[in-house]
């Protein structure tokens, strides 16, 4: 077992912030092999099965972790092989979320919590539709803003509310990084339209990939990703808030992308033939129930009684 130490500010969970029980197991032990190197626990509850980094850093403390050059979810135009092969599957889907959108809910007003450098939003705009943001990166933020010219708020939990304004809220890769579960989606509740939908992409911790690489699977992202969603539990979450799970939409790019990142992470270099054999296998495997896809796309829409 990893003799976790940390010099970072931490909370330590005592609930579990899904089902609210207090008992949990030790799910996974591993490093942040992206930045810091630092040792991190996913722990597991043993009332709902929902999976969470425990400790964590506390919500002031994160912006650390995200403060490299290589981070590049917040970068346009890092150069490299990674961050082409990043920029080629954002624009091949960029195109794909956007046909979610309009195919899935009457969209002329959407907001996308964690937009990043605002790409999305920016597509979304170009075709007539009216766009809001929300960014806690400042860098990512104000690119977005300037470059972009769109409305891009700092926090979720702090910007103004608008009651039943929005007819898309939409979480690409976003609600795995937010501390404040329950309050957020609180508000997400009250600023959907009453047939609203809510679409959430996230990893899936119980796919091929992620059984494959195990504590080297990139998308534990520790410490940046605190919560660690399976089909249940996201199932969990949205009953939980009165909603239902109406489909699930796979991400098949994703595990291929991953399973490279995986593969540095595991074996110090990057191979390309064995992370194409285990994304091809992920996909593959993703029917069968206890796996699903690498990444999966919720769409939640309100119970309506």
């Amino acid at each position: 077992m990893f003799h976790v130490k940390h010099t970072f500010m931490v909370e330590n969970l005592t609930h579990c912030p899904l089902c609210n029980h207090s008992d949990f197991l030790i799910f996974l032990e591993s490093k942040d092999c992206f930045l810091s190197q630092e040792l991190f626990i996913i722990q597991e509850c043993k009332g709902c099965g929902f999976r969470f980094t425990n400790p964590r850093p506390t919500e002031s403390s994160m912006e650390s972790y995200y403060q490299s050059e290589d981070y590049i979810s917040h970068d346009s135009d890092k150069g490299g092989l990674i961050p082409a092969l990043y920029k080629l599957a954002r624009h091949c889907t960029i195109r794909a979320k956007y046909r979610i959108v309009r195919k899935y809910s009457n969209s002329q007003t959407i907001l996308d919590i964690g937009c990043g450098t605002g790409e999305f939003l920016h597509y979304c705009q170009q075709r007539g539709m009216n766009c809001q943001g929300v960014e806690t990166a400042e860098k990512a933020r104000a690119i977005a803003r300037h470059t972009k010219t769109l409305a891009v708020d700092s926090d979720f939990l702090t910007k103004k509310e608008q009651s039943a304004h929005y007819d898309c809220i939409t979480l690409w890769h976003a609600l795995e990084h937010i501390h404040r579960l329950d309050e957020t989606m609180n508000k997400i509740k009250n600023e959907l339209q009453r047939d609203g939908v809510l679409i959430i992409a996230l990893p899936n911790c119980n796919s091929f990939d992620a059984r494959h690489y195990g504590k080297y699977w990139a998308a534990y992202d520790l410490p940046r990703h605190i919560f660690h969603f399976t089909k249940d539990t996201v199932e969990f979450l949205a009953t939980k808030h009165e909603m239902t799970c109406q489909k699930i939409i796979p991400m098949k790019l994703d595990a291929f992308y991953i399973s490279l990142l995986s593969e540095k992470y595991k074996y110090g270099s990057q191979n390309w033939i064995r992370a194409l054999r285990s994304g091809l296998r992920s996909n593959l495997k993703s029917g069968k129930p206890e796996f699903g896809h690498s990444s999966q796309i919720y769409l939640l829409k309100n119970k309506i009684s």
